[in-house]
């Protein structure tokens, strides 16, 4: 990129004046309009990366690219242009005159800044993250050197649009299998360690860590270790930042340790609230204290002698830079972290040494593969499930070859493999994929490691997809048994495991069963991880549910209406699992008949799923679905079966013609049909979707065989009595067999 001076033939590079993991900024002239700009080169891909993952993250970043280009605030740094240059991604922002608090921290030799400028930056990077905020858009990477202090004294954030980017790319912090923990550790929030959802609040909390850092001159965990610095965010109160600098105001001090919270609700609700605090802090001698809401006792820390608990990628960590600029201690500088010269990746390690008895591979193929494997996973967390599978594929293959077919490693990548294939509908070979690795892992690791149990836990999840739920239970008892015997009842994984136990227990139609068990569960959740975690309030979905299924629909309302606010308030409005909920409390307004209200909620939910979604995206159709059912229920039949054919069509292109989706929106055109009259063209139609789902479900699934009545309902309607007879007598016969193998 340097070498040619000149990028995209319009904006040639003059100066590097910074360099980071992500790539390099160089002060560049934009030939076109004459001005000066900043241009920041990302640090290019290595051939260890998947081309298909490589595709995704292009895109990924010129979404983002355009996010960061449509924000326009004096608080946030201006993104001009973006774009690929010889296979370089970049960004094009404007050029600020003056220095990060980093750097203004080490020309003040590590001493902490002036109180007034410390509360000028806290204002006014309150104000830039309210309304970055409010479109929706969380940093998670908000740190010292993110933060430039311009000579005419105005505060600016740097690096939206590209925070979440370093999530897929892989070049900052990594957690392995489920989710992504982005930061530097001095200033990331116990969520972020913790793997879970991150909201607004997050970004609060880092913004809490810079500024105790820049009141006092060290951050509140200011440790070389960066295990300790983790357990310190997550299990230790910082020190009062006056107890290292007396004449900060005593307000700044409890709006910081405010903000340094352990608990994400008992912060500043949002960085507006965080705003109005400042300006009452500098203009009034009262502090207005933060309104949280009563919380469960929390459990005292464990006696040090036990290793705390944290995710597993947190051992490896360093401390990497503090603002003040000390050097790390644990590794040397990244030497492939410049663009000047060649891009070289620093090599991964493998996770588990080579078996013996194969040949030892080289450490860069190790490398290489390991990379890959990321970037499958990667893909997945984006929802590219089916370019997730083909990497997963590749790299087990390749790993099998290198390390033998039961190498820990090549059972990784086949149990990704399995969990794509039950993402995309194809839980049948979901399911030998995961008996296979499940039979594996207990032969190299043994029945009890926790390896094997999350494969055989798996394995029960698809045999319910597969309506086999009778299995399914048998399954996920005796893995519940040995994850209490094990790791006691209230650990993550065993809750995990009961409320998919209760969920499964619905669908043997023991709902109260099902309700009882998924109550306890949010209970435990609830006391353990907080009432507002996001798996308490799966748990609290999931008792919604039982109570719908138990015809008790004025309590499923009200408990999906709770919900739905609770991860608004957590998670943000605009959130996948908020925007779930709101679905659900459709559903519970069509039971109890109002299907007005459930029209009203529907409308603005397409709406909203649309913005933030796209309007083919899956749960967009699924609220077009629910629209369209509600418009039949209020008889407006010819509007319902336009929008089910509609919704049909779209579902057919995107996700194919034997989805599951798709084939209820088949139904559901068949429904349509059948009430206007038009019964041959609906026999049509339930008949394709009976046997799309004998093919894909198998002949006794319970939704198969419900196809099959409504086949025999539409022969009746023709006046074809003795096949319609013939028919319900095939489905009476299936039932029963089904019933016999598989009675509780």
């Amino acid at each position: 990129m340097a070498d040619s001076r000149l990028v995209q033939g319009r904006y040639r590079l003059l100066d590097l004046i910074g360099r980071g993991g992500m790539g390099e900024v160089w002060r560049a002239r934009d030939e076109s309009l004459g001005r000066q700009v900043a241009v920041k080169c990302l640090k290019p891909l290595g051939p260890h990366h998947d081309q298909t993952f490589t595709r995704v993250l292009r895109e990924r970043f010129r979404r983002e690219a355009r996010t960061a280009a449509g924000l326009s605030h004096r608080g946030v740094t201006v993104v001009h242009d973006f774009g690929e240059h010889d296979g370089v991604l970049y960004l094009v922002m404007e050029l600020l005159d003056g220095r990060n608090l980093s750097q203004l921290m080490e020309d003040n030799k590590h001493h902490p800044l002036p109180v007034g400028d410390v509360v000028d930056i806290a204002e006014q990077v309150s104000a830039a993250l309210a309304y970055t905020h409010q479109r929706g858009i969380v940093h998670r990477d908000l740190k010292p050197a993110n933060i430039m202090r311009l000579t005419d004294g105005t505060a600016k954030l740097c690096d939206f649009g590209i925070a979440r980017l370093g999530q897929d790319t892989g070049l900052t912090s990594r957690l392995t299998g489920t989710g992504i923990a982005m930061g530097t550790p001095h200033y990331m929030s116990p969520e972020q360690i913790g793997g879970t959802e991150v909201d607004q609040r997050s970004d609060l909390y880092s913004l809490g860590c810079v500024l105790y850092e820049i009141a006092t001159g060290a951050p509140p965990f200011d440790l070389d270790d960066a295990w300790a610095i983790l357990v310190g965010h997550r299990d230790t109160r910082p020190a009062p930042p006056r107890s290292h600098r007396p004449e900060l105001p005593g307000w700044f001090e409890k709006v910081v340790l405010d903000l340094l919270a352990k608990r994400p609700e008992q912060r500043p609700y949002d960085a507006g609230e965080l705003g109005r605090r400042i300006t009452s802090g500098r203009t009034a001698p009262t502090y207005v204290p933060t309104v949280v809401t009563a919380q469960p006792r929390l459990r005292p820390p464990e006696p040090a002698a036990h290793e705390p608990r944290l995710p597993s990628w947190t051992r490896s960590m360093t401390t990497g830079h503090k603002a003040t600029g000390a050097a790390l201690r644990s590794t040397p500088p990244d030497p492939g972290a410049g663009l000047t010269c060649e891009w070289t990746a620093r090599p991964a390690t493998a996770v588990v040494e080579p078996l013996p008895v194969v040949p030892a591979p080289s450490p860069q193929a190790l490398a290489a593969l390991a990379g890959r494997h990321h970037d499958g996973l990667s893909l997945g967390r984006l929802g590219c499930w089916g370019e997730a599978g083909e990497v997963h594929r590749a790299v087990a293959a390749e790993r099998a070859r290198l390390l033998g077919p039961d190498h820990p490693d090549t059972l990784a990548s086949r149990y990704e493999i399995a969990f794509t294939l039950s993402r995309t509908g194809r839980a049948a070979e979901a399911l030998r994929e995961y008996t296979e690795v499940a039979a594996a892992r207990e032969r190299a690791l043994g029945a009890d490691h926790p390896d094997t149990l999350a494969a055989r836990q798996e394995t029960a999840y698809v045999l319910g997809q597969l309506g086999r739920h009778f299995d399914a239970h048998q399954v996920y008892t005796a893995v519940l048994a040995a994850r209490q015997r094990l790791t006691g009842p209230d650990h993550p994984d065993t809750l995990r495991c009961r409320h998919n136990l209760a969920f499964n227990l619905s669908r043997l139609g023991r709902l109260e069963d099902s309700y009882r068990m998924a109550h306890d569960v949010a209970a435990a959740r609830a006391r353990v991880l907080g009432p507002q975690h996001p798996d308490t309030l799966v748990t609290r979905y999931e008792v919604a549910y039982a109570l719908g299924q138990l015809g008790r629909w004025e309590e499923a309302l009200q408990a999906y209406r709770e919900v739905a606010e609770a991860r608004a308030r957590a998670l943000g409005a605009d959130h996948p699992d908020a925007l779930a909920a709101r679905y659900e409390v459709g559903i519970s307004l069509g039971r109890l008949g109002r299907s007005a209200d459930a029209l009203t909620l529907y409308r603005a939910l397409i709406d909203d799923r649309t913005r933030v979604q796209g309007p083919a995206h899956p749960e967009t159709l699924r609220a077009r679905h629910g629209l369209g059912v509600n418009l039949g229920r209020l008889g407006r039949w010819e509007e319902a079966l336009a929008e089910s054919r509609d919704v049909c069509a779209i579902r057919e292109r995107v996700l194919g013609a034997d989805h599951l989706d798709t084939l209820v929106s088949r139904r559901e055109v068949a429904v349509g049909l059948g009430w206007l009259g038009r019964w041959p063209d609906a026999l049509a139609e339930y008949r394709r979707v009976a046997t799309a789902r004998e093919r894909v479900l198998g002949s006794d699934h319970p939704d198969t065989l419900a196809s099959r009545n409504d086949e025999a309902h539409c022969l009746e309607q023709l006046g074809r009595g003795a096949e319609a007879v013939e028919l319900y007598r095939r489905v009476a016969v299936l039932r029963q067999q089904r019933a016999s193998g598989g009675r509780l």
